[in-house]
């Protein structure tokens, strides 16, 4: 078996804490109870709560961490990722619940084969370090569109080297064409950090804070939230 697609699942005896491996991707950090300890992922939480989604798509599942606290918030989810064990995963050692409706395969696929309108759409997809080419396409983009009811919104998760790094810029520049509404979530001066791009019924939304608070780490994931805010598409 080649080393990048070695399954690691961690746990820190003393603090409960979880953390999931899939080669030299890092998929999910929780607590003992599977809430996250990632800003971002409290983050996207936060947008999708703040504009009441009822019904969420999840293209890419790592440890389901964002899927069990929308569960548990009473939101209906349904999950895409093309590695099956994920879903078990996921279950298995980061609480995820069986109501979450999960889908192996691609997600451009599934999108195209299934006419379900949903509330918000998180694209949170990685391998090898990079978002999969079928997902940074305008086709993508447009096709997500058209799953989307009356005041939705896309999210993705985008990972920046640097301030210098083009990646979340160029997810921004893909969701332009098809939506006049884009946001930036970041904090520059960090490296290797997650950057939110959000597209759709953008508008009203707020930088958003820590609303599931974990089991520990609460203060730093809180103090980290209120450094993120909007900031203008680079070059």
């Amino acid at each position: 078996m080649r080393r990048r697609h070695l399954t690691v699942i961690e746990q820190n005896n003393v603090t409960g804490g979880v953390s999931y491996w899939q080669g030299i991707d890092n998929q999910s950090l929780s607590d003992r109870n599977g809430v996250s300890l990632a800003d971002y992922i409290h983050a996207i939480y936060g947008f999708i709560r703040q504009a009441k989604c009822k019904r969420v798509l999840m293209i890419g599942c790592g440890g389901g961490t964002l899927a069990t606290m929308l569960s548990r918030a009473g939101v209906a989810i349904t999950m895409v990722d093309i590695n099956a064990a994920s879903f078990e995963i996921a279950r298995t050692y980061f609480a995820m619940p069986d109501a979450v409706e999960c889908h192996t395969g691609d997600g451009v696929a599934f999108l195209r084969r299934n006419a379900r309108r949903f509330d918000a759409i998180v694209l949170d997809a990685y391998s090898g370090g990079a978002i999969p080419g079928q997902f940074r396409k305008p086709s993508f983009f447009a096709l997500a569109k058209t799953r989307l009811a009356r005041g939705g919104i896309v999210l993705a998760n985008v990972l920046a080297a640097d301030d210098d790094d083009p990646r979340p810029d160029d997810i921004a520049r893909l969701m332009k064409t098809a939506w006049r509404d884009v946001r930036i979530l970041d904090a520059d001066g960090y490296v290797d950090r997650n950057v939110v791009v959000i597209a759709g019924a953008v508008r009203t939304l707020r930088p958003p804070r820590l609303l599931m608070a974990p089991a520990r780490c609460a203060r730093s994931i809180a103090r980290n939230l209120k450094g993120l805010g909007y900031r203008a598409a680079r070059g």
